[in-house]
């Protein structure tokens, strides 16, 4: 064994214990168990890294299509592991929506580098000792996840992948969040103590990837040992070519049919994608194709004959009416409707905000739609803007005190929040104040501040997906989103005008035609009740 001077005296320490006691007392198997274990494991036993980085790329781009940023990354670390030879393994965390192949990445990486594939399901763990193990001084004491992983690895080098490490449970039995730092600290999992071991492990050879959905359930400390690599999500045109090079082919192998029994064509996959799937993954396209593949599967059993080719009109027959209706543009929109850019868990989509007025008055602004308090302050500040620049706007000011105002969000059964309809909601309610309309086909994203200052926002590239899915050609952003549009492949930008601006003052000029909307009444200040005035 390629034991340190410290683990072999260890060894020959409990080894001696081992012959002083009976091989019928419980604590000779105890002891012969614990002694089986260090035997068994890969103390400084590493396989061979593959440092042929074209090699690497290709397996990476073979088996997942788009993810450009994470296989950089790992094409980075194999470039400086090349060189140095003795470098750490890096602490990686993917972070996104289900279904975009983080768990899959790993199994991808470990055959790209020529490593040992390793996981754990870290989901619904609230015992610290399935990390760290329990002492010999328990009955069935055992080594903790991390060192029995390892010696089923038979390497001190595995790629080791920690599946939903933001589902981690904690109870009476300890955190094992807390229990992870020792594990996900480059600069302390050389010597990490495993409690049944009772010995240090060195844990820094280990490439260690850790998938999350969501990064709000991961503590601080924990986060701040990872570096994280956010996976946002596939767009039609990536999810049409997974569907052909991956999903398709394993799906009819799956269904006992031939790889070139049945072909899908480009039109019904992209049918499949936009009006039967809601996802930023592919596992509900994966499952969509398998229900259309029984269909015929069914058909070819009982030997009758079936079509080869898949098309988008032979859908409703196999899959039933369309689940997805997705938002889109309309051309005739009144005076006091504007369309605001969303980031969801599942991509981008179009937010109509509603804006109406009706004599009276009222203190209150009425809000509906299900927002939360972000889109709520947003409401209040445009229009408390409003009121500050009611003059420069060309608003009557007595207006506020005449009408009440309601804005609506649709689809009120669905809970939005986020900073990103601050001008939307100011835009939609300068329209319904001037009865100007806004301009046709634009959709804005943006926050304000009370000073009539535009903020970034973030998710830029699935807003604009879903701006040019609804059928809006114009986009208006922050100045200071630009550098986001910039990441973005041309080929997403095409057909597309960007108009970038810093203040809510150029937000207006540029969203408000000079076309009133006569189907409208005109707005008339409410006269002033005498009593009050005197």
């Amino acid at each position: 064994k390629k034991w340190s001077k410290e683990v072999r005296a260890h060894f020959d320490k409990e080894m001696r214990k081992l012959e002083r006691f009976n091989a019928s007392s419980p604590e000779y198997g105890i002891q012969y168990g614990y002694l089986e274990t260090m035997l068994n494991l890969p103390w400084d036993v590493c396989s061979t890294d593959n440092f042929d980085i074209d090699k690497i790329e290709k397996q990476l781009d073979k088996d997942h299509y788009g993810l450009e940023k994470v296989k950089e990354r790992i094409v980075e670390h194999v470039a400086v592991m090349k060189l140095r030879q003795d470098m750490k393994a890096p602490i990686i965390c993917l972070y996104g929506p289900p279904g975009v192949g983080k768990t899959s990445l790993g199994k991808s990486i470990a055959e790209a580098l020529g490593r040992k594939y390793v996981r754990i399901a870290l989901g619904g763990v609230h015992d610290e000792s399935e990390i760290r193990g329990h002492r010999r001084t328990y009955v069935g004491a055992m080594p903790g996840r991390i060192i029995s992983a390892l010696e089923k690895a038979g390497t001190s080098n595995p790629v080791f992948v920690l599946d939903e490490i933001d589902k981690i449970g904690k109870d009476m039995k300890g955190d094992p969040s807390t229990a992870l730092l020792e594990v996900l600290d480059p600069e302390q999992n050389n010597k990490f103590h495993d409690n049944y071991l009772d010995i240090d492990y060195d844990l820094s050879k280990v490439m260690f990837i850790a998938t999350a959905n969501s990064l709000d359930t991961i503590s601080r400390p924990l986060r701040d040992r990872m570096e994280i690599i956010e996976i946002s999500g596939y767009v039609t045109d990536e999810k049409v070519a997974i569907a052909k090079r991956h999903l398709i082919p394993k799906i009819l192998e799956e269904h006992g049919l031939e790889k070139d029994a049945l072909t899908f064509d480009e039109g019904a996959i992209r049918h499949i994608i936009d009006m039967y799937t809601r996802e930023s993954g592919v596992r509900m396209l994966e499952k969509t194709i398998s229900k259309a593949v029984r269909k015929l599967a069914v058909k070819k059993a009982r030997g009758q004959e079936i079509s080869t080719k898949v098309t988008a009109d032979m859908l409703p027959d196999m899959l039933g009416p369309e689940r997805v209706h997705p938002d889109l543009w309309e051309s005739d929109m009144p005076a006091g409707v504007a369309t605001g850019l969303a980031w969801t868990a599942v991509g981008g989509e179009i937010l109509f905000i509603e804006t109406s007025l009706t004599p009276g008055k009222t203190e209150k602004l009425t809000i509906t739609g299900q927002l939360g308090d972000v889109m709520k302050e947003s409401a209040t500040l445009a229009m408390q803007y409003l009121k500050a620049h009611a003059e420069t706007l060309g608003i009557d000011p007595a207006l506020f005190d005449s009408y009440q105002v309601h804005l609506h969000v649709p689809e009120g059964a669905i809970p939005k929040d986020g900073p990103s309809a601050g001008i939307t909601m100011t835009t939609a309610l300068a329209s319904a104040f001037t009865r100007r309309k806004i301009r046709p086909r634009l959709a804005m994203t943006g926050e304000i501040t009370l000073r009539g200052k535009v903020l970034p926002v973030g998710g830029i590239k699935e807003k604009i997906l879903a701006a040019k899915r609804a059928g809006c050609d114009t986009i208006m952003l922050c100045r200071e989103n630009k550098r986001d549009i910039e990441e973005i492949k041309t080929e997403y930008l095409e057909g597309l005008d960007f108009h970038y601006v810093e203040t809510i003052g150029q937000v207006l000029d540029f969203a408000l035609t000079e076309e009133v909307d006569t189907s409208l009444p005109a707005l008339t200040p409410r006269k002033q009740d005498s009593t009050a005035q005197k």
